[in-house]
């Protein structure tokens, strides 16, 4: 007879491995796009073309960023744009790794 113990390190070691694997696969992703990201951002640059998809993020959002109320921030987003919670998080991120503002 197995020892419940036993199965269930067993269980617990599998599911870490499976987890492991899929954080692995999701982290080259991530580098993948960031490379994608890069080249792109490089070739606007040598075109000459400015591109800033948050150029017209509202003032307050930035000052309540700049202030370290990253949830503020996204409250304040959501408000002056109507989107939703998930899209505004990733939009005040997207700012706050851009610009490198810390919270």
């Amino acid at each position: 007879m197995v020892d419940l113990s036993v199965a269930a390190s067993v269980v617990a070691a599998v599911v870490a491995l499976i987890v492991l694997v899929l954080l692995s696969s999701v982290e080259k992703r991530i580098n993948s796009l960031s490379r994608l990201e890069a080249k792109v951002d490089l070739l606007l640059k040598q075109a000459g073309i400015d591109y800033d998809p948050h150029k017209d993020m509202p003032d307050h959002v930035i000052l309540a960023l700049r202030r370290g109320e990253k949830i503020q921030a996204i409250k304040l987003y959501r408000e002056a744009t109507g989107v939703g919670l998930k899209e505004a998080k990733d939009a005040v991120e997207e700012i706050q790794r851009k610009a490198a503002i810390r919270t």
